[in-house]
C-alpha cells in the first residue's frame, strides 16, 4: 500500500489502523538543534483526541505520544524523529457485521477489492484515527518554524455547520475565541447555534457537515512553483487528504465565478511602510492592493495573508437504519451501525486543517532554503553547539 508518505524534504510517513497496536508518524527533514517540547506535541494531541465534548466519540483514547528517536538532551539532532501513539480503547467486535457487508459510503469495500482483505476493526487504515500521526507531525512543523527567524502564525475555525453559518472574524478573533467553545468557532453566537443543530442531529441518530475556515500570516513571498508544485497544489492535496473532505477553496474560491475580472484583479502599489502590517514585505516592496486571491498568484505566495476554507460531509458511521449488500450470503440485509461516532466532523478537524497547514507550508520554506534543512541556526561545520552533547569525562 503507498500513498503513506507526504512532503518532500519535511517528509511525514505514518503507519497504523484504527484497531490496531498503535498508531505511528516518522518525520524527516527535521534540522538539528530545535528545542523539542514534547509537552507542545501532546497539547495539540489533546486537542484532536475523542471524548473531549458530548458532540464528539465517546472512545475514551489518551492519545498519550511518546517520542523514541531524533532527540538528544530535549534538542532535534537531524536524525528522522518516531513518535508512537497507542490505541487503548479498541472494541473490534462492533465490527463483525461489515466484514462482508459494507458500510453505506465507507471504504469497506474499496479496500476489499483493491487488496483482497482489510483490517476490518473500527474502519482499519481507512479510519480518521490515523490523523493522530499528522497532528504530532504538525506540531513539530510548527515548534521548528517557531525556532527559525520567521515570525508564521496558523488558526482555523469552525465557520458552517449545516445551515448555521458564522459571521467573518478577524484574525485576532481567531486566536483568541475558536478554543473557547466545543464547536471550535471563533463567532460564539453562530457557536451556540451549531451546538444546538449538533446536538439535534446526534439526539435523531444522524450527522451534519460543516467547514472549516483557515488562516495563515507570516508567510514570506516567493514559496512554491508553476503547475503541478505550486502552493496551492500541494496545499490542495494535503486537505483533500484529510477524511471526509468533499471541497477545498483560496480567496474569493467557488464565489469567483460571480466576480469579473476588473473586480478580481489586484492593482499593484508600493510598500509605503504604515498601511502593509499583514504582508511580509518591506517598505517600497510592489505589494498587492486588496487579496482575493487569498495569498496566491500564480502558485506562489505573496507575502500576503493565506486563507481558505475547506469543507467535509457528514459522518458516514450513524445509527440509523441502512442496507448493505453481504457479498458471502449473497444477500441483501439491513444494518444498523453501533458505536463510538462524532455526529460532526469539523470540530476534531481544526487542529488536522493546523497540522497539514503547519507541515505544507515548512515543506515549502526548506525547499526554498528559508530554513537551512540541516540546522536550524543555519552554521553547518561548527560542531560547538549549546545543543551538542557533553562528554561525560570532562565533567
Amino acid at each position: 500500500m503507498n500513498g503513506n508518505r507526504f512532503g518532500r524534504l519535511f517528509q511525514v510517513t505514518t503507519y497504523g489502523e484504527s484497531h490496531g497496536d498503535a498508531m505511528g508518524v516518522t518525520v524527516s527533514g527535521v534540522p538539528a538543534g530545535v528545542e523539542l517540547d514534547e509537552e507542545a506535541i501532546q497539547a495539540q494531541l489533546d486537542r484532536r483526541k475523542p471524548g473531549q465534548s458530548m458532540i464528539t466519540t465517546s472512545r475514551g483514547e489518551p492519545d498519550e505520544v511518546v517520542v523514541n528517536s531524533g532527540v538528544q538532551d530535549g534538542y532535534t539532532t537531524g536524525t528522522p524523529i518516531g513518535m508512537v501513539i497507542q490505541n487503548k480503547d479498541a472494541r473490534s467486535g462492533k465490527y463483525e457485521p461489515y466484514v462482508t457487508a459494507p458500510r453505506p459510503s465507507h471504504g469497506d469495500y474499496t479496500y476489499s477489492a483493491k487488496f483482497g482483505t482489510r483490517n476490518w476493526g473500527g474502519g482499519g487504515r481507512s479510519s480518521a484515527r490515523e490523523t493522530v500521526n499528522w497532528v504530532a507531525a504538525g506540531a513539530v512543523a510548527e515548534q521548528v518554524l517557531d525556532a527559525s527567524d520567521y515570525d508564521v502564525e496558523i488558526k482555523a475555525h469552525v465557520n458552517r455547520i449545516g445551515d448555521v453559518e458564522a459571521d467573518d472574524v478577524s484574525f485576532e478573533q481567531l486566536l483568541a475565541n475558536s478554543e473557547e467553545n466545543d464547536v471550535r468557532c471563533a463567532d460564539p453566537e453562530a457557536a451556540a447555534e451549531m451546538q444546538e443543530l449538533i446536538e439535534r442531529y446526534q439526539e435523531e441518530g444522524d450527522s451534519i457537515g460543516g467547514s472549516i475556515y483557515f488562516e495563515c500570516r507570516g508567510v514570506p513571498r516567493g514559496l512554491g512553483a508553476p503547475r503541478f508544485d505550486g502552493f496551492p497544489s500541494r496545499l490542495g492535496q494535503a486537505m483533500f487528504s484529510i477524511p471526509a473532505t468533499t471541497g477545498v477553496e483560496f480567496g474569493l474560491g467557488k464565489d469567483a465565478v460571480n466576480v469579473t475580472g476588473s473586480e478580481r484583479n489586484e492593482d499593484w502599489t508600493f510598500d509605503d511602510g504604515e498601511s502593509f502590517d499583514h504582508v511580509e514585505s518591506e517598505e517600497g516592496d510592489p505589494v498587492p492592493v486588496g487579496n482575493d486571491h487569498g495569498g496566491l498568484q500564480g502558485g506562489i505566495t505573496t507575502g500576503e495573508p493565506i486563507y481558505g476554507e475547506a469543507t467535509w460531509h457528514a459522518p458516514t458511521s450513524i445509527p440509523k437504519k441502512q442496507r448493505s449488500a453481504d457479498w458471502e450470503t449473497g444477500e441483501e440485509k439491513e444494518i444498523q451501525v453501533v458505536g463510538r461516532h462524532d455526529p460532526v466532523l469539523p470540530p476534531r478537524a481544526v487542529p488536522v486543517v493546523e497540522a497539514m497547514l503547519y507541515c505544507t507550508v515548512l515543506d515549502f520554506m526548506l525547499l526554498a532554503g528559508r530554513i537551512n534543512p540541516d540546522r536550524v541556526d543555519n552554521d553547518p561545520g561548527q560542531y560547538d553547539t549549546d545543543y551538542h552533547p557533553s562528554s561525560p569525562d570532562n565533567e
